[in-house]
């Protein structure tokens, strides 16, 4: 069973931006506290978005993969967050003149700033998360079919929802937002096919390529307005891809389970588990579509440090667990036995080819 859409590379990601931005622009990179060891010579450093490192989804899980290699293998690092695109030249020029080994650079919209510097200092390696655009021998591109895990999440929706209907919206339409909601929308539809249901998709049109968007990755009263409308139309499990204005939607479910606690809603969450980064609901994440930035960062610094560093891309895949579905959770006894197995065989065949799931972000080596 084929699920296609256009083909094309990934441009990388927003989804880190944060309502918080910095005080401090551009200011420069701190340094480290970590312990001498026998690695201590080497120094992993760490550029955010205007996000900062401490918006629960995009920036925050990469900053955690660098923090896992200076846990693990002893290294030095450094770290600049950026309170505006202003700030992205700065930063990362600051690393390479620290004598950084590796510098990180979080999401597509430094990758301008990164070939530009890249190209500067060809002998001085660099990664960035989320986008597969520069072609440069000191560059390695981590990017995510979250597509993938993104349709197990819709057959789980499917599964799941009481109403018949579920939703989808993102924050701005780049093709790393609509991944999601794509394989979100195609992961419902499979599930109609398989059983012969109905269940309707609301936020997002597959064939049109069109749905639902705040315009923004800042304002979480957007998502909350988002999420009313959309539980007002009956549904009643919904997938925001917005990062931090995925907030509101965490508060308007909590909200509507308040005065309806015979008919709960929930929230699917992406990146990161959002049990663990948003404990206070975690009675109504269902899941997570996992996006496992810190395991690729961590696994790229890894090989720098054995002198095994590679431009060939990282692509996450349900394969090399690179995308994946978090723990159920507090709803790990509402999801059937039978649902677990099927989502486990929608895994196998999605990585065997008898499903395709592709989306207009789908990312290419």
């Amino acid at each position: 069973m084929a699920f296609s859409r256009k083909h094309v590379a990934s441009t990388g990601s927003i989804l880190g931006v944060s309502a918080l931005l910095l005080s401090a622009c551009g200011a420069a990179p701190e340094e480290s506290s970590a312990s001498s060891s026998e690695n201590s010579d080497y120094l992993g450093c760490i550029v955010s978005d205007f996000g900062g490192f401490n918006d629960k989804s995009f920036n925050q899980n990469s900053y955690k993969g660098l923090k896992d290699a200076v846990a693990e293998y002893g290294i030095e690092y450094k770290e600049a967050q950026s309170a505006s695109d202003t700030d992205y030249g700065p930063n990362v020029n600051q690393m390479v003149q620290s004598g950084c080994n590796l510098t990180i650079t979080v999401g597509f919209n430094l990758a301008k700033t990164t070939q530009e510097v890249a190209t500067q200092n060809p002998d001085t390696h660099f990664t960035i998360v989320d986008d597969n655009s520069i072609e440069l021998d000191n560059v390695r591109p981590i990017v995510f079919d979250t597509a993938q895990a993104a349709f197990q999440a819709g057959y789980l929706a499917a599964a799941q929802t009481k109403t018949g209907k579920v939703a989808t919206y993102g924050g701005a339409e780049y093709p790393t937002v609509t991944i999601f909601m794509d394989g979100f929308a195609q992961g419902v539809a499979y599930y109609n096919e398989q059983k012969g249901a109905n269940v309707e998709v609301l936020g997002w049109n597959t064939e049109s390529q069109s749905g639902t968007f705040t315009g923004d990755f800042e304002d979480a009263s957007k998502g909350k307005v988002n999420t009313q409308n959309f539980l007002d139309q009956g549904a009643d499990i919904i997938l925001p891809v917005a990062g931090p204005v995925g907030s509101g939607t965490l508060e308007a479910v909590k909200e509507y389970n308040a005065t309806n606690p015979e008919n709960p809603a929930s929230v699917v969450w992406v990146d990161a588990d959002g049990v663990e980064t948003n404990p206070d609901y975690a009675d109504i994440i269902l899941t997570s579509i996992l996006k496992k930035m810190d395991t690729a960062v961590t696994e790229t610094i890894k090989a720098d440090l054995d002198g095994n560093f590679t431009s060939d891309a990282y692509i996450g895949t349900l394969e090399n667990d690179g995308v994946g579905l978090a723990p159920f959770h507090s709803f790990e006894s509402a999801v059937s036995d039978e649902a677990k197995a099927e989502l486990d065989k929608i895994k196998e065949d999605i990585i065997s080819g008898a499903i395709k799931v592709e989306t207009a972000g789908t990312p290419t080596a």
